[in-house]
Protein backbone atom coordinates (compact mmCIF):
# COMPACT_ATOMS: atom_id res chain seq x y z
CA UNK A 1 0.00 0.00 0.00
CA UNK A 2 1.59 3.25 -1.14
CA UNK A 3 0.95 6.46 0.80
CA UNK A 4 1.33 9.72 -1.12
CA UNK A 5 2.13 12.78 0.97
CA UNK A 6 1.52 16.18 -0.63
CA UNK A 7 3.45 19.19 0.63
CA UNK A 8 2.48 22.65 -0.62
CA UNK A 9 4.95 25.47 -0.08
CA UNK A 10 6.04 28.97 -1.04
CA UNK A 11 9.22 30.56 0.32
CA UNK A 12 9.51 27.99 3.10
CA UNK A 13 13.28 27.76 3.40
CA UNK A 14 13.14 28.08 7.19
CA UNK A 15 10.94 25.02 7.74
CA UNK A 16 10.77 22.82 4.63
CA UNK A 17 13.74 20.67 5.65
CA UNK A 18 12.07 19.54 8.88
CA UNK A 19 8.97 18.59 6.88
CA UNK A 20 11.02 16.58 4.40
CA UNK A 21 13.07 14.94 7.15
CA UNK A 22 9.98 13.94 9.16
CA UNK A 23 8.60 12.08 6.14
CA UNK A 24 11.95 10.52 5.27
CA UNK A 25 12.38 9.26 8.85
CA UNK A 26 9.07 7.35 8.91
CA UNK A 27 9.50 3.63 9.57
CA UNK A 28 6.91 2.86 6.89
CA UNK A 29 8.73 2.44 3.60
CA UNK A 30 6.17 2.69 0.80
CA UNK A 31 5.89 6.49 0.69
CA UNK A 32 5.69 8.92 -2.19
CA UNK A 33 6.48 12.53 -1.25
CA UNK A 34 5.31 15.18 -3.72
CA UNK A 35 6.14 18.85 -3.19
CA UNK A 36 4.19 21.56 -5.03
CA UNK A 37 6.07 24.86 -4.90
CA UNK A 38 4.32 28.03 -6.02
CA UNK A 39 7.57 29.63 -7.19
CA UNK A 40 9.82 30.09 -4.16
CA UNK A 41 12.84 32.38 -4.48
CA UNK A 42 14.28 32.19 -0.96
CA UNK A 43 16.35 29.01 -1.20
CA UNK A 44 13.43 26.59 -0.79
CA UNK A 45 14.01 25.18 -4.25
CA UNK A 46 17.65 24.38 -3.52
CA UNK A 47 16.75 22.60 -0.25
CA UNK A 48 14.13 20.46 -2.01
CA UNK A 49 16.40 19.67 -4.96
CA UNK A 50 19.14 18.44 -2.65
CA UNK A 51 16.84 15.90 -0.96
CA UNK A 52 16.91 12.28 -2.12
CA UNK A 53 13.59 11.43 -0.46
CA UNK A 54 11.36 13.77 -2.50
CA UNK A 55 9.64 11.72 -5.22
CA UNK A 56 8.25 14.54 -7.36
CA UNK A 57 8.77 18.29 -7.35
CA UNK A 58 6.32 20.60 -9.12
CA UNK A 59 7.61 24.17 -9.43
CA UNK A 60 5.05 26.53 -10.95
CA UNK A 61 2.59 29.25 -10.06
CA UNK A 62 -0.82 28.27 -8.72
CA UNK A 63 -4.16 29.75 -7.78
CA UNK A 64 -3.71 29.37 -4.04
CA UNK A 65 -2.93 26.63 -1.55
CA UNK A 66 -5.88 24.37 -2.42
CA UNK A 67 -5.20 24.56 -6.15
CA UNK A 68 -1.65 23.45 -5.34
CA UNK A 69 -2.97 20.56 -3.22
CA UNK A 70 -5.15 19.45 -6.11
CA UNK A 71 -2.13 19.48 -8.42
CA UNK A 72 -0.19 17.30 -6.01
CA UNK A 73 -3.03 14.82 -5.56
CA UNK A 74 -3.55 14.51 -9.32
CA UNK A 75 0.19 13.88 -9.78
CA UNK A 76 0.26 11.21 -7.07
CA UNK A 77 0.29 7.46 -7.63
CA UNK A 78 -0.43 6.22 -4.11
CA UNK A 79 -3.41 4.32 -2.77
CA UNK A 80 -3.72 6.72 0.16
CA UNK A 81 -3.29 10.51 0.13
CA UNK A 82 -2.34 12.78 3.02
CA UNK A 83 -1.33 16.45 3.27
CA UNK A 84 1.70 17.72 5.19
CA UNK A 85 2.47 21.38 4.66
CA UNK A 86 5.79 23.13 4.95
CA UNK A 87 5.19 24.40 8.50
CA UNK A 88 4.20 20.93 9.73
CA UNK A 89 6.02 17.74 10.62
CA UNK A 90 5.12 14.30 11.95
CA UNK A 91 5.19 13.92 15.71
CA UNK A 92 7.08 10.62 15.57
CA UNK A 93 8.48 8.08 13.13
CA UNK A 94 5.57 5.59 13.24
CA UNK A 95 2.69 7.88 12.18
CA UNK A 96 2.42 6.49 8.65
CA UNK A 97 2.85 2.90 9.82
CA UNK A 98 -0.20 3.38 12.07
CA UNK A 99 -2.13 4.98 9.23
CA UNK A 100 -1.32 2.08 6.91
CA UNK A 101 -2.38 -0.41 9.57
CA UNK A 102 -5.78 1.28 9.85
CA UNK A 103 -6.22 1.20 6.07
CA UNK A 104 -5.41 -2.50 5.97
CA UNK A 105 -9.14 -2.90 6.59
CA UNK A 106 -10.61 -2.47 3.08
CA UNK A 107 -13.83 -1.10 4.55
CA UNK A 108 -12.05 1.99 5.93
CA UNK A 109 -12.12 5.06 3.66
CA UNK A 110 -10.51 7.75 5.82
CA UNK A 111 -8.20 7.99 8.83
CA UNK A 112 -7.41 10.96 11.08
CA UNK A 113 -5.96 11.75 14.49
CA UNK A 114 -4.82 14.52 16.83
CA UNK A 115 -2.61 17.56 16.25
CA UNK A 116 -0.75 20.09 18.34
CA UNK A 117 0.10 23.66 17.41
CA UNK A 118 3.61 24.49 18.56
CA UNK A 119 5.77 27.56 18.94
CA UNK A 120 7.65 28.49 15.76
CA UNK A 121 11.01 28.62 17.49
CA UNK A 122 10.53 26.03 20.25
CA UNK A 123 8.57 23.18 18.71
CA UNK A 124 8.46 21.35 22.05
CA UNK A 125 6.24 24.12 23.43
CA UNK A 126 2.58 23.31 22.81
CA UNK A 127 0.31 26.29 22.20
CA UNK A 128 -2.87 24.46 21.31
CA UNK A 129 -4.01 20.82 21.40
CA UNK A 130 -6.52 19.71 18.77
CA UNK A 131 -7.91 16.50 20.20
CA UNK A 132 -10.38 14.95 17.80
CA UNK A 133 -13.01 12.28 18.27
CA UNK A 134 -14.77 9.49 16.40
CA UNK A 135 -17.06 10.89 13.74
CA UNK A 136 -20.81 10.63 14.14
CA UNK A 137 -23.32 12.27 11.80
CA UNK A 138 -24.23 15.80 12.87
CA UNK A 139 -20.81 16.86 14.13
CA UNK A 140 -20.15 19.24 11.24
CA UNK A 141 -23.40 21.07 11.97
CA UNK A 142 -21.85 21.87 15.34
CA UNK A 143 -18.68 23.25 13.78
CA UNK A 144 -16.52 20.15 14.26
CA UNK A 145 -13.98 18.92 11.76
CA UNK A 146 -10.94 16.61 11.96
CA UNK A 147 -7.54 18.28 12.01
CA UNK A 148 -6.89 18.56 8.29
CA UNK A 149 -3.16 17.63 8.23
CA UNK A 150 -4.03 14.36 9.98
CA UNK A 151 -6.72 13.47 7.42
CA UNK A 152 -5.85 10.58 5.07
CA UNK A 153 -8.14 9.38 2.26
CA UNK A 154 -8.15 6.61 -0.31
CA UNK A 155 -7.12 8.43 -3.47
CA UNK A 156 -9.93 7.22 -5.72
CA UNK A 157 -12.45 9.22 -3.69
CA UNK A 158 -11.00 12.48 -5.00
CA UNK A 159 -11.87 11.39 -8.53
CA UNK A 160 -15.29 10.14 -7.48
CA UNK A 161 -16.37 12.85 -5.02
CA UNK A 162 -14.31 15.86 -6.03
CA UNK A 163 -11.12 17.65 -5.08
CA UNK A 164 -10.57 20.73 -2.93
CA UNK A 165 -13.04 23.43 -3.96
CA UNK A 166 -10.88 26.42 -4.92
CA UNK A 167 -13.84 28.74 -4.44
CA UNK A 168 -12.79 28.71 -0.78
CA UNK A 169 -9.37 30.24 -0.11
CA UNK A 170 -9.18 29.47 3.63
CA UNK A 171 -11.74 26.79 4.50
CA UNK A 172 -11.65 24.40 1.55
CA UNK A 173 -10.26 21.78 3.93
CA UNK A 174 -13.40 22.18 6.07
CA UNK A 175 -15.57 21.86 2.95
CA UNK A 176 -13.79 18.73 1.71
CA UNK A 177 -13.77 16.87 5.03
CA UNK A 178 -17.42 17.81 5.55
CA UNK A 179 -18.32 16.61 2.05
CA UNK A 180 -16.49 13.32 2.46
CA UNK A 181 -17.65 12.49 5.99
CA UNK A 182 -20.94 14.28 6.58
CA UNK A 183 -22.44 14.36 3.08
CA UNK A 184 -21.11 11.17 1.48
CA UNK A 185 -20.59 9.32 4.78
CA UNK A 186 -17.22 7.76 3.99
CA UNK A 187 -16.16 5.40 6.74
CA UNK A 188 -13.49 6.63 9.11
CA UNK A 189 -11.11 5.57 11.84
CA UNK A 190 -9.96 7.99 14.54
CA UNK A 191 -6.46 7.27 15.86
CA UNK A 192 -6.28 8.91 19.32
CA UNK A 193 -2.63 9.88 18.97
CA UNK A 194 -0.80 13.11 18.21
CA UNK A 195 0.14 12.71 14.57
CA UNK A 196 1.20 16.22 13.54
CA UNK A 197 3.06 19.15 15.02
CA UNK A 198 2.03 22.39 13.31
CA UNK A 199 3.90 25.64 13.77
CA UNK A 200 1.48 28.34 14.85
CA UNK A 201 0.41 30.92 12.28
CA UNK A 202 -1.28 29.03 9.43
CA UNK A 203 -3.39 30.72 6.75
CA UNK A 204 -6.72 30.18 8.52
CA UNK A 205 -5.65 31.49 11.93
CA UNK A 206 -2.87 34.03 11.41
CA UNK A 207 -5.12 37.09 11.74
CA UNK A 208 -8.54 38.12 12.99
CA UNK A 209 -9.48 39.04 9.43
CA UNK A 210 -8.71 35.51 8.20
CA UNK A 211 -10.60 33.94 11.11
CA UNK A 212 -13.69 35.98 10.20
CA UNK A 213 -13.27 35.23 6.50
CA UNK A 214 -12.80 31.54 7.28
CA UNK A 215 -16.01 31.45 9.31
CA UNK A 216 -17.92 33.06 6.45
CA UNK A 217 -16.49 30.50 4.02
CA UNK A 218 -17.38 27.55 6.23
CA UNK A 219 -20.95 28.84 6.56
CA UNK A 220 -21.20 29.15 2.76
CA UNK A 221 -19.71 25.67 2.32
CA UNK A 222 -22.45 24.17 4.48
CA UNK A 223 -25.11 25.97 2.49
CA UNK A 224 -23.57 24.89 -0.82
CA UNK A 225 -23.69 21.26 0.29
CA UNK A 226 -27.28 21.62 1.54
CA UNK A 227 -26.22 20.94 5.12
CA UNK A 228 -28.78 22.36 7.52
CA UNK A 229 -27.05 24.43 10.18
CA UNK A 230 -28.29 26.80 12.91
CA UNK A 231 -27.97 30.56 12.35
CA UNK A 232 -25.46 30.66 15.23
CA UNK A 233 -23.23 28.09 13.48
CA UNK A 234 -20.11 30.28 13.46
CA UNK A 235 -20.49 31.06 17.14
CA UNK A 236 -20.53 27.40 18.19
CA UNK A 237 -17.77 26.62 15.68
CA UNK A 238 -15.53 29.24 17.29
CA UNK A 239 -16.53 28.26 20.82
CA UNK A 240 -15.73 24.60 20.14
CA UNK A 241 -12.09 25.56 19.47
CA UNK A 242 -11.54 27.40 22.76
CA UNK A 243 -10.76 24.32 24.94
CA UNK A 244 -7.87 23.55 22.59
CA UNK A 245 -5.95 26.45 24.17
CA UNK A 246 -5.96 25.05 27.71
CA UNK A 247 -6.28 21.29 27.19
CA UNK A 248 -2.98 19.44 27.04
CA UNK A 249 -2.00 15.88 26.08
Amino acid sequence: MKISIITVCFNAAETIKSTIDSIASQDYQNIEHIIVDGGSNDGTREIISSSDSVSKYIFESDDGIYDAMNKGIKASSGDIVGILNADDFYANENVLRNVAAAFSDPLIDTVYGDLVYVDKENTDRIIRYWKSRCFVPGLFQRGWMPAHPTFFVRKHYFDELGYYDTEYKIQSDFELTMRFLEIYRLTSVYLPNIMIKMRIGGASNNSLRNIIKGNIESFKACKKNNLKIPFYFNLIKTASRLPQFWQRP
